[in-house]
């Protein structure tokens, strides 16, 4: 409801500012002159979907449920209730629906079918609409041009007195297109005119024809390649950046400068051209403006807090501590390329899967592999017939399918006759894993054992004598697994599950065992630690980023604990047919929640597990949840680690604050594994403040809320406590002195210094950033990228784009997200490019002005001074070498458009002859 309608007499008493004596006097009056949406439409502009009555009953029909039921909570003071509520009556809120038709009365409505009228005899009235054209012939055969089809098509069209649409993705697809079109001789126009086709944004697959229009999709001329907009792949080695945005305040790291504070964008004046630059601030107020295409050279600080001392420009501070970091990373480095190059020595045992039984295994997986998962799969059999021992990391979201690229491994060692030790974190985990296990395996001559709390004594003893004999081929366990009792005949393969939950002694463990074993590491969120070695290149690494086919994201919400939210949120899981799980950090909490439950919803058949349950009383209590005996698991968060239950799709966490991180990612992905969308609700306590800590979790969980979003929460997590020391047990190590992507930096170049070293044919990157100053605005302009955050995420992508081709695509996504490229913008992406061609060239400055430019070389970096001396011969006595190493260019560059397309080819032709 808004304000009474203007020409009412409540709305001038009102503005008036006159008083009413009583509420029983002026309530009535002003919910008589109250307006409702309605009296805000314009005539003709109301449209009803199909069912649109039926879904206005039940939604009225669940507004008064939820107001009974908070009545009902308040008369009854139910344990639950830890909030007063006082709710407003339906009608004070809500437009009745018989008043609602009445509010209709004497206006136009259009009501949607899906179906077409019938004539009287029974016939579907033909209105003249069918199908639209396709154009596959036209594409299947070389000597044919799908654009003189098209033109064929509409001018037959025009001739009948049609008007020809092209239907469009998006704007950046219309601009692409019209070009193409324009080549072939075709008039197009954006706008309503005599031109043969008029282009439109509008994203239909297919096109139809109607009395007075053709319409032809995008799709219809170019093929069904559009019918989904494939996502932008996050590079493995780019991700911390991606998610490192930056905001007004953050701390960042200035690869020469130092820490400082990032304080605005500002657009400055350079040699009388807009730039957009970053103000940072340093020690004493000292200020630095940052040219936004060398926003590359500064890095998000990982530790929050202003009580990190910036450092001062210009002082010596930083570069001594960095060249003492520096020293400290390259012995690190050093250690870890020896440790990688003994196992790489080490002659490993090969393993190459059995065309026909491996066929047949892999027939046994009732999905569709993803893109992903087939290239992983790949990997690690290409790993385990290379013949040196297997160190990879398989890094997949929950649900995304790693179990099955353990699976195929396993079958190829076992089948090879080699013992393989599936390790895990969890009991539940451990015997779920043998069930998928020996349900796989059940027809081939594979024996599967499980070593865990939930089995007996003497089956303990039976299997650890069967892995010293051979007997058994592959053995689940938990920690059990690496007592020193455990002895293998023939140890081959280790699957590390969830090794996130393993501690340094358990790990200390598994290096002895995997000496010269293969070993696979599967995680969704891995911790910084070993994500810091996949990323350095010292273990391989694997990404499972697409999700299953039909797969939904699970919706997250954070709330105050609210009985009537959770009641209808269970009641909603019990109606589909589903289960629910109930989730709290201790033990003492869920006797009170299962009186609270039991009050709330008294007909919940509701199943306790705890850590503290005796094996057998918690078998039985698995069993009988996964079999449908209970709605509502209530437990501790002992079923974060792998359970895979599709009935389960709704998961409430309790005091969610008190969980970790990766904990709360876990928990929510236990749900939303089938078909069904899944509903996670984190809760807390009503009134009360939570952590700073606690709250920025929360807020990653809400805001990472797509589908394969674990290896983005891993980068979260490096941001908010540090990755640790590689080769020591500190907690924060060298991280916390320049921030996580430059210590990542500065690590990836240690190591490929290494790596060189060792390698004479290697070469080591040193990352450096050119300066360019060619008198030309560069910026993103606010009126074309309003949001300043989206801005700088863009200026941050743009610096790491490394080729034509990945600057000709992120142009493409930024008419398709914004419209035309503005001139600054082409100018961006034209500087971008200049710089890549100086990185070739090994060209540290480049300065151009009217009358030329000089171009100034990295010192003692240029390699190709041979060729260089012959270039400069070639330029007709343009060019000329000064005594300081700089080359000086003359010419007339009065425009800068001529400046630009100058620079561009003199760059060109330097990196043609560095190449050379």
């Amino acid at each position: 409801f808004g304000m009474p309608k203007s020409d009412d007499p409540l709305y001038e008493s009102i503005s008036a500012g006159r008083s009413f004596m009583g509420v029983e006097h002026w309530l009535p009056l002003f919910q008589e002159s109250l307006a409702t949406i309605v009296d805000y439409v314009p005539e003709g502009a109301i449209v009803f979907d199909y069912q649109a009555a039926e879904s206005r009953e039940a939604r009225l029909t669940l507004i008064a449920d939820c107001f009974d039921a908070r009545t009902d909570v308040a008369a009854k003071g139910l344990v639950f209730a830890e909030a007063v509520y006082n709710p407003l009556p339906v009608e004070r809120l809500y437009v009745p629906g018989t008043e609602f038709d009445s509010l209709l009365a004497g206006r136009e409505v259009i009501q949607f079918h899906p179906f077409a009228a019938p004539e009287s005899d029974g016939a579907i009235k033909d209105k003249g609409g069918r199908p639209g054209q396709t154009f596959a012939g036209a594409r299947a055969q070389p000597e044919l041009n799908v654009f003189d089809a098209l033109k064929s098509v509409a001018e037959d069209e025009a001739r009948s007195g049609r008007q020809v649409l092209l239907a469009c993705q998006t704007e950046g697809s219309r601009e692409r297109l019209a070009g193409m079109l324009r080549e072939h001789g075709l008039s197009i126009s954006a706008e309503p005119s005599d031109a043969l086709i008029q282009t439109v944004v509008l994203p239909l697959e297919s096109g139809f024809t109607s009395p007075d229009v053709t319409v032809i999709s995008e799709q219809d001329v170019l093929g069904e390649r559009l019918q989904g907009r494939a996502q932008r792949r996050i590079k493995p080695e780019n991700f911390i950046a991606e998610a490192a945005a930056l905001h007004t305040g953050d701390l960042v790291v200035h690869a020469e400068h130092g820490i400082g504070r990032f304080e605005e964008l500002v657009t400055l004046d350079v040699a009388g051209a807009a730039h957009d630059c970053l103000a940072l601030t340093y020690h004493d107020g000292d200020k630095l403006f940052l040219p936004v295409e060398n926003i590359d050279v500064i890095s998000r600080f990982g530790e929050e807090g202003s009580e990190a001392r910036l450092d001062k420009l210009g002082g010596v501070a930083w570069q001594a501590r960095k060249a003492k970091l520096k020293e400290r990373i390259r012995e690190m480095a050093d250690q870890l390329i020896a440790i990688a190059a003994a196992r790489q020595l080490k002659a490993g045992e090969i393993f190459e899967p059995q065309a026909g039984p491996y066929d047949a295994f892999c027939a046994g997986f009732p999905f569709q592999e993803t893109e992903d998962q087939t290239r992983s799969i790949g990997d690690v059999i290409g790993d385990l017939a290379a013949g040196r021992p297997m160190d990879r990391l398989v890094c997949g979201d929950v649900g995304f399918g790693k179990t099955e690229v353990a699976l195929r491994a396993a079958f190829v060692a076992a089948m090879e006759g080699q013992q393989v030790a599936v390790v895990v974190p969890t009991t539940l985990l451990a015997r779920q894993h043998f069930r998928v296990f020996s349900q796989r395996f059940k027809d081939f001559p594979v024996k599967v054992a499980q070593l865990s709390r939930l089995v007996g004594p003497k089956d303990v003893a039976t299997t650890k004598a069967e892995l010293t004999d051979g007997t058994v081929d592959i053995v689940i366990g938990t920690h059990a697994l690496l007592a020193k009792d455990i002895q293998f005949q023939r140890l081959g393969f280790l699957i590390i599950d969830e090794e996130q939950h393993f501690g340094v002694a358990h790990k200390e463990r598994l290096k002895q065992l995997k000496t010269n074993v293969h070993v696979l590491t599967l995680t969704a969120t891995p911790i910084p630690r070993t994500l810091q070695l996949a990323l350095t290149g010292v273990r391989e690494l694997s990404l499972i980023t697409t999700p299953p086919v039909d797969r939904l994201a699970v919706r997250t919400f954070v709330i105050p604990k609210d009985p009537m939210v959770l009641r209808e949120a269970i009641n909603r899981e019990r109606l589909r047919g589903g289960q629910i799980f109930y989730v709290c950090p201790r033990i003492s909490d869920i006797s009170h929640l299962e009186t609270e439950l039991s009050e709330l919803v008294p007909d919940l058949r509701i199943a306790v597990a705890h850590g503290q349950l005796p094996p057998t009383q918690l078998e039985d209590v698995m069993n009988t949840f996964y079999e449908g005996a209970y709605d509502l698991l209530l437990s501790t968060n002992i079923v974060e680690s792998g359970l895979d239950l599709p009935s389960v799709n709704t998961i409430i966490i309790h005091r969610a604050d008190r969980f970790g991180l990766a904990q709360l990612y876990q928990l929510r992905g236990r749900i939303g594994r089938s078909k069904l969308r899944g509903y996670a609700y984190l809760t807390l306590p009503q009134n009360q403040q939570v952590t700073p800590a606690a709250q920025k979790r929360l807020e990653v969980m809400q805001a990472l809320d797509s589908l394969g979003a674990g290896f983005m929460l891993a980068s979260h997590d490096l941001d908010i406590r540090g990755a640790g020391n590689l080769l020591g047990d500190e907690q924060s190590g060298h991280i916390k002195e320049v921030g996580i992507e430059l210590y990542q930096q500065m690590l990836e170049e240690a190591v490929a210094a290494a790596k060189s070293a060792d390698d004479p044919n290697g070469t080591a990157e040193d990352q450096w950033t050119p300066q360019m100053d060619i008198g030309l605005p560069v910026l993103i302009p606010e009126e074309y990228v309003p949001d300043l955050s989206v801005r700088l995420a863009l200026y941050r992508r743009a610096a790491g784009l490394l080729d034509a081709s990945e600057i000709e695509a992120f142009a493409a996504e930024l008419i398709d997200r914004f419209g035309s490229l503005p001139s600054e913008v082409e100018n961006l992406l034209a500087t971008v490019g200049i710089k890549q061609l100086c990185r070739a060239a090994n060209v540290e400055k480049v300065d151009a002005g009217p009358k030329g430019g000089v171009i100034t070389f990295r010192k003692n970096q240029v390699a190709y001074l041979e060729g260089l001396v012959t270039f400069i011969t070639t330029q007709a006595g343009t060019a000329k070498l000064r005594p300081d190493h700089k080359l000086v260019f003359m010419r007339a560059w009065n425009k800068p458009s001529d400046r630009l397309a100058g620079v561009q080819y003199l760059m060109r032709q330097l990196a043609d002859v560095a190449s050379q």
